[in-house]
């Protein structure tokens, strides 16, 4: 079968089962989120010690991140658009169907920061930024770098059909990637490897600072993932692709 992607059709958007991930989507990504972003304003609030700080937020991300991608089983839990974009380009979704996900969770991104604006008070929502003496093209890099890790973590422990031993445990396996790649990045590009979970906080703060950058990276280093997986490492015939997008 040739590597191809599918369109889908807007009838999509009315189906039971499109609705149902829709919704299983968008509380995911909205609790973890909640969790992650929150877990940064504690530290910020409590802490003022950076590297303790950076160490609660890896581990606050890489345990919801393992939970809510096995609670978000309906939907896939992708949580994050270099998620989906890297399915997308593996032929593990539509087109169409990827579109309404990525809507989702900038929507539940933005709920679940406002709501922690809320929560605490008025208390700052902490914005994804670069760090001094870390350029656009550095950064750009290291979120490429650090997402594709994410991604090929995915493609490896849940996606590939022959990933054996390791059936069941991918979400927390790919928890501790988020939580490994914060550590390593999140002094330097703040490690987001999510433009879901950067914009949320930076549409509550107002502060668009170096956000493209959370977009051109993560979304590079997941469609990159994703497409390398697909063609060297799975056999392309186990990828279903709906009778409608054929031809």
């Amino acid at each position: 079968m040739a590597n191809k992607i599918a369109l889908g059709t807007t009838r999509e958007a009315t189906q039971p089962d499109c609705i149902q991930a829709l919704v299983v989507e968008f509380i995911a990504t909205f609790l973890f989120v909640f969790a992650g972003v929150g877990s940064a304003m504690a530290a910020d609030k409590l802490s003022g010690d950076a590297l303790v700080g950076l160490f609660v937020v890896a581990v606050a991300h890489a345990l919801v991140v393992a939970v809510m991608i096995s609670a978000g089983h309906i939907s896939g839990g992708h949580l994050n658009p270099a998620v989906t974009l890297a399915l997308l380009v593996g032929g593990h979704i539509t087109v169409v169907r990827s579109v309404l996900y990525w809507i989702d969770q900038l929507v539940a991104s933005a709920a679940a920061s406002y709501l922690l604006y809320y929560l605490s008070g008025g208390l700052a929502t902490p914005v994804h930024t670069l760090a001094s003496g870390v350029g656009y093209a550095q950064g750009v890099i290291w979120e490429i770098v650090l997402t594709f890790s994410l991604l090929f973590a995915v493609y490896a422990t849940m996606v590939d059909p022959k990933k054996g031993a390791l059936a069941g445990h991918g979400p927390t396996l790919v928890g501790f990637v988020v939580g490994a790649n914060i550590l390593a990045g999140g002094a330097f590009s703040a490690a987001s490897m999510n433009p879901a979970r950067s914009f949320g906080p930076a549409l509550v703060a107002g502060n668009w600072t170096d956000h493209w950058v959370y977009w051109v990276g993560p979304l590079i280093g997941g469609g990159l993932a994703g497409f390398i997986y697909e063609h060297f490492f799975i056999d392309r015939t186990h990828v279903l692709i709906p009778r409608d997008e054929e031809n």
